[in-house]
């Protein structure tokens, strides 16, 4: 077995309680509000990134401004830290294989080094028996030649996409030919393109103990493939729900996995569910979870990384999630009164000094007595911000 397929043994079940060091990898907003979660309980947290300025290291008990493939680094943090958990799937699986050495890891090199490639991820679910879209791996330039069943569809590259980077809409072969060299003739995933009803994601936490709990069920909305409006719950028939938990629980008992984890689906219009991602994390869509739920999905993670017992998912009230990207920053900084005006509105900023086009800055939430009713009031604070 590669040490990537290695499972920590060290005190697997021994709860770690507040006061201990938790290590993170990675310094992006995901880390920032794991950081503020693991702090609210009466945790310290190291974090280790490459940016001197990122987010989460700047509020961090301690920082490690170093590569994720820094031995001395990742030794320094294994010794000082109780356990260590990732903020994004890009995470070398190695370094949390060594990491595995010194202390509890979740989730594990395995898991991640899954989630992380799409060929892996497509060929792991679809060995297992998991709805996904019919697709196609293509290595090298000759296999195109047979990719006809599957246009039109979307080439993705197998690492390092994501918000829509690394991909391309084709037609046919000589669009595929010209979408290959454009992204570098690296390995890459072809995708059928199917008519969609909606996109819904399930974030859920699961424990060592193997108990897994859902969080409502988030629908997304997306424009140029990243997420724009996250509206819970998901207005869909609540046996598609139900599915969607049920195949969610099973891919993360599948992948043995602990933490939380996002399972992405198509709803085609025929009611059908088809997996199209997982992250090993938490997810973009599970940020309302902060302010609408008893647990919030980074608290969840503390929990679930402590081998401490899952928080309650329920949800206080409807609500709808708006990203802000750095699109909005265009004339300067937005007018925030905007949305602070609104009672039932919560700002969340990430901290980050550049605004660019595309870079997710903040999101705010709004509640209401009804997902609609929320979903018409946060549309209307995004058009006045889009609008300043």
């Amino acid at each position: 077995m590669s040490s990537i397929g290695q499972v920590n043994t060290i005190n697997p079940m021994k709860p770690i309680f507040p006061g201990s060091m938790l290590g993170l990898l990675g310094g992006g907003q995901l880390g920032r509000m794991f950081a503020i979660a693991a702090h609210q309980m009466g945790y310290q947290v190291t974090v280790l990134d490459s940016d001197p300025d990122s987010p989460a290291g700047r509020i961090a008990d301690q920082f490690i401004c170093a590569d994720y493939a820094d031995q001395a680094a990742l030794q320094q943090m294994g010794e000082q830290c109780a356990a260590v958990t990732t903020e994004f799937e890009n995470i070398p699986a190695e370094a949390l294989a060594k990491l595995a050495s010194y202390c509890s890891v979740s989730p594990d090199a395995h898991s991640v080094a899954i989630a992380q490639n799409r060929i892996s991820e497509k060929q792991f679910l679809q060995s297992r028996g998991f709805p996904v879209a019919p697709f196609a791996v293509i290595e090298q330039g000759t296999d195109i030649e047979a990719m006809q069943d599957l246009f039109p569809g979307i080439l993705k590259v197998s690492q390092f996409g994501y918000d829509g980077k690394g991909q391309r809409h084709v037609n046919h072969a000589t669009e595929l030919k010209t979408a290959f060299s454009d992204l570098g003739s690296v390995s890459c995933v072809l995708e059928k393109k199917l008519s969609l009803k909606c996109e819904v994601s399930v974030v859920l936490g699961r424990g060592h103990d193997g108990n897994v709990t859902c969080f409502p069920i988030v629908e997304n909305q997306h424009v140029n493939g990243i997420l724009d409006i996250s509206i819970i719950p998901a207005r869909i028939p609540e046996t598609l729900a139900e599915n969607a938990f049920d195949v969610a629980g099973n891919v993360a008992d599948a992948l043995n996995y602990r933490g939380v984890l996002c399972v992405e689906f198509f709803v085609l219009q025929d009611g059908q569910l088809l997996i199209n991602e997982i992250a090993p994390r938490p997810h973009n869509s599970g940020h309302f979870s902060i302010d609408a739920c008893v647990t919030s999905q980074f608290e969840q993670q503390v929990r679930a990384l402590c081998h401490l017992p899952l928080g309650n998912t329920n949800l206080h009230q409807p609500c709808v999630m708006v990203n802000l990207l750095g699109d909005v920053w265009r004339r300067g900084e937005p007018d925030w009164s905007q949305v602070l005006r609104q009672p039932s509105a919560k700002l969340h900023l990430y901290g980050k000094k550049a605004a660019r086009q595309g870079r997710k800055m903040g999101h705010f939430t709004v509640l209401d007595v009804t997902a609609d009713e929320a979903l018409a009031r946060a549309s209307a604070i995004k058009q006045l911000l889009e609008s300043n």
